[in-house]
This record gives C-alpha cells, structure tokens and sequence, in this order.
C-alpha cells in the first residue's frame, strides 16, 4: 500500500456510497464526496468533506478530481421498475453523464477508477453460482447502463491507462453497526427494510411469487453486508495502488436465503409477525441468484464477515433510530415509518 490516499466519490451521500466513505476513513484514507443531493442525503455524510455538484458539470468534477489518487463512483439511479417505465432517464444520468465524468477524472489525472456496477449486468443466469465470465445480457435499462460503462472503462483502460475495479454486486442489505447510517431510498423497494416496516406498520409485505423451483416456492436470493461492500472497495482501491489489473469482480456471500427465510429471520429478530400478501410471479425474475466471489476473495484478499442475523439487525437498529434521524432508539411499535412497499426481490441495488 502506497500510504494514504485522497479519494473522489461520486454518490458518497447515497446507500453504499456514505458506507464507503466510513471504510475509507478507517483505513487512513481521505474521502471527498461529490453529490447533487437529488437521491443522497447530507445528514448521512455529516462530518465529511461534501462538495455539492452534478457529475455532467464537467468544470466542477475537474476541480474537486484534481489533487485526488482515485475515484469510487457511486452516483447512478437503481431502480428497476423505473428504469423500465422512463429509460431516458437512466441512459442519461448513469450512461451519458458518466461518460462526462469519465472524461473529466480522466483530464485531471485520475486514473484509478472503483465503479459501483450491478449483478444485473449478467440478466437471467444459466447456471449459479455466477462467475464473471457467465454471460452478459442485461433484461432491464438498469442492468444495461452499468454494463455500458463497464464496457466504457475497458476501452478507455486499454487506450488511456485508466485502471479500474468494477464492482457487481448482489443484494446489498442491513446498516452502519454504530447506527450511523443506512438505507433511506424514496420509495424503498429492497426485501428487508420493507419486511421491516410491514412489522412497524402492521401493513402487508406484498411477495412476487410463491411457485418458484425452490425449496419453499419464493425466489432465492444473496444478501450482503452494506458493510462488508464498502470494505471491499477499500480493497479495491489498494489493490489498484500496488499494481493490480483491470477487471470485474463479483461481491456476494454465495449464500442463498430464500424469501420466506428473510420474513422469517426479520420476525425473529423484531419478535413481530411479518403480514405477506403473495402476489404472482413478476416476469424476469430469477429463481435463484448466487455470487461466485471467489475472484474477488484472491485477488482482493476480501470476504463477507456479517451474516444474515447482522444485517437484519442493523437494518432494524437503524430504523428504530428512526432511518438517519439521529435520536435515541424509539418504541418500535410506535416510531412513525412509511407504509410497507412492494418489495424488490431482484438482486438489484440502489447506491
């Protein structure tokens, strides 16, 4: 390790990116955050370097990338349905401007680049475990934009010097164990944060399918730690610091926990009973995804430490402190949360 790095990251007030910040500074690194504040929130990056501005302001990015060893980009839109119902949208803020700001790091002398992508790249899997090298066909705009600029970086790699780590996740879940931050996504679609406000509210969990070929009917799915993500990025980034090569890499736990198994463990861990409402199938949803992340555990000397129990936990901490209000832990049958929410299923994440 090269000593102590400054790092631009770009979404550092969203889900992950604000988890990231946290890892960085207790490595010894110095993060700054970049954010138009459109889906992040400044409470969670309280006491970090915060420069409010837009990845497409090519002259704002130059100047806060100057001075900076690399770049952890975070800032995209994560939502599937959305992405389907607007893709002009998606391909301008997490293609297009992008690009921008791939140009802008790449004038100031970036050239060491984290990019947040997706399991989503790879689209409905042949065969699980996924590896890298399965096959990449994206069934939504999301899924689509990520590999866009993953496909990006290669090329600019190749002819500029850029070296980069994308990173694909599959489902990014629980919160900060200091309680610090956590998900607040508007509407929140993710299993676990709306199994848990369906116990806070009383209103029912609405679960896509229960006919799946699985061992209890609904989808399977592979949850990781926020944390142990953020974790990973760190590893990233010193890897690329001693040298380390282009390429994608898988973040998950290779554990499948079904959806029923997620109700199950939020209704142990809040000692309430989760009210479902089982709706049909929704078309283009895997039975089963499952990370290989063998790669990632080589080359990165990287593995999840937080099981399922954490992140249910921590997910429930954080919203019984109520999700990034900052004061003391309320009675959770009476904290005020949202209506529960459909929810996501798919192992898509939200930055």
């Amino acid at each position: 390790m090269g000593g102590s790095m400054r790092v631009l990251v770009t979404g550092g007030a969203g889900y992950i990116g604000s988890h990231a910040v946290r890892a960085l500074r207790r490595a010894g690194h110095d993060p700054v955050v970049f954010d138009n504040l459109s889906r992040g929130h400044e409470s969670l990056v309280r006491g970090y370097e915060l420069v409010r501005g837009d990845i497409v302001d090519r002259d704002a990015v130059l100047r806060t990338a100057r001075g900076c060893d690399a770049i952890m980009h975070f800032a995209a839109f994560a939502l599937v349905g959305e992405s389907v119902k607007n893709p002009r949208l998606y391909y301008n803020n997490n293609a297009e401007k992008a690009l921008v700001l791939l140009n802008a790091v790449l004038d100031a002398g970036v050239r060491q680049f984290i990019f947040s992508s997706t399991c989503a790249v790879y689209g409905i899997p042949d065969t699980v475990p996924i590896t890298e090298d399965a096959r990449k066909e994206p069934v939504n705009p999301y899924g689509d934009t990520k590999l866009l600029v993953e496909n990006a970086l290669a090329s600019y790699s190749r002819a500029y010097g850029i070296r980069y780590i994308a990173l694909r996740y599959f489902n990014a879940s629980g919160a900060d164990e200091n309680g610090e931050c956590g998900e607040l996504h508007d509407p929140e679609t993710h299993l676990i944060p709306n199994a848990l406000k369906a116990v806070a509210e009383g209103q029912p969990l609405r679960l896509f399918g229960s006919d799946y070929a699985t061992p209890d009917g609904t989808c399977i799915r592979d949850y990781i730690h926020v944390s142990d993500l953020a974790d990973a990025h760190v590893a990233a980034l010193e890897y690329l610091a001693q040298g380390g090569q282009s390429q994608a890499l898988n973040l998950g736990t290779g554990q499948g926990t079904s959806n029923l198994q997620i109700i199950a463990e939020v209704e142990r861990v809040t000692g309430n009973r989760v009210p479902v409402e089982i709706a049909a199938r929704r078309h283009g949803d895997p039975p089963i995804l499952l990370a290989d992340f063998t790669r990632a555990a080589k080359l990165l000397g990287w593995k999840p430490k937080r099981d399922l129990s954490t992140i249910t936990a921590t997910a429930w901490n954080w919203m019984c402190r109520g999700a990034g209000a900052h004061h003391e832990p309320s009675n959770p049958e009476t904290f005020p949360v949202p209506a529960a929410v459909v929810g996501e299923t798919t192992a898509l994440i939200d930055p």
